[in-house]
């Protein structure tokens, strides 16, 4: 039998059993014990999202969003925000050039003291369909006893679930930010939002950067250096503020609502309005579990399992950073 053969059924084999590996639901404690395997423990950090920075600054809702949305964050003037950027998975020592996706978390707190959370990613889709496949690739991409992730295991396994291949395939296309202000930030899920007659329109987002979307040439990543973004995002704050367009798309019938790997054609849109960083670096956020089902009156998520299981594994993770561990 040819290599090329022996390594094809290597690979089928591989993929049939991952296929009937990961058949079990998902449960919260599964994301953080595997995250400790992939990135080791690190007591009182974040188990996702590890490496990140505070800061504060405010939200002014469009008069477009105001006239057609019953939402109280929308129906509100410049309300305060404190947001917090961030560097994916759960290493507090990961390099600001690495392929990985950043996010950028804002709570939103109304006048009448009620908070509204949204947390995203700078990718337009989000690493499986569901808890279970995420959690399967997850555990795929753990280190063996020398230190090095299996890649045939996590070949086989994207390809069994084709779900968990759209945000590689992006990462892969595209730099990673040159800044936290030069980055678009994806919402992912999609929820409902009601309008002044009542009904719900199914929504994602983004928000789109003023400063326009700048990635690090190949020269800039070969540099590597490990600690640029909490400086970088300081010195441009020197400047004025740095803004974001919220930019709502509106999902069509055949839109699904509970896939976030799926990413969305081109669909109309709205500018929700304005979020303004005016200062980065103190301690802010430090007490904040960005909670993206923490939503104010208008809002309503959706049945995606993904966005369900986030609020039991942040209220996991928050405890145990909480209690130091």
């Amino acid at each position: 039998m040819s290599k090329f053969l022996l390594s094809s059924l290597t690979v089928a084999v591989l993929a049939g059993f991952s296929a009937q590996a990961q058949t079990a639901p998902a449960q919260p404690n599964d994301f953080i014990q595997v995250f400790a395997k992939l990135f080791g423990e690190h007591q009182g950090v974040r188990k996702g999202h590890a490496k990140g920075v505070c800061a504060v600054g405010d939200f002014t809702p469009s008069a477009a969003a105001a006239a057609r949305f019953d939402a109280a964050l929308f129906s509100s003037a410049t309300v305060p925000v404190t947001y917090r950027f961030s560097m994916a998975g759960g290493n507090p020592n990961v390099p600001d050039y690495a392929r990985s996706p950043r996010g950028l978390g804002a709570q939103f707190t109304l006048a009448d003291g009620s908070k509204h959370n949204i947390a995203t990613l700078t990718t337009p889709v989000f690493g499986a369909k569901n808890p279970e496949n995420f959690l399967g690739l997850l555990k795929a991409s753990v280190p063996g006893v020398d230190g090095k992730p299996d890649l045939a295991k996590i070949q086989a396994f994207r390809a069994a679930h084709p779900d968990t291949q759209p945000q590689a395939q992006w990462l892969a296309a595209n730099p990673p930010p040159w800044s936290y202000a030069t980055a678009e930030y994806f919402g992912i899920h999609t929820f409902y939002l009601a309008d002044k007659s009542g009904e719900k329109a199914k929504i994602r987002w983004h928000l789109q950067p003023k400063d326009g979307v700048k990635g690090l040439t190949e020269a800039e990543i070969a540099q590597q250096n490990a600690n640029f973004l909490d400086e970088r995002l300081k010195q441009r704050l020197t400047d004025g503020a740095v803004e974001f367009d919220w930019i709502i798309s509106f999902g069509e019938a055949n839109d699904s609502d509970i896939d976030p790997s799926q990413q969305w054609p081109e669909r109309p849109t709205l500018n929700a309005g304005t979020l303004r960083i005016k200062a980065s670096g103190d301690a802010s956020c430090s007490n904040i579990n960005f909670d993206p089902n923490v939503m104010s009156r208008g809002f309503s998520a959706s049945a995606d399992p993904v966005l369900r299981m986030r609020s039991p594994a942040y209220a996991i993770s928050f405890g145990k950073r909480l209690s130091g561990q």
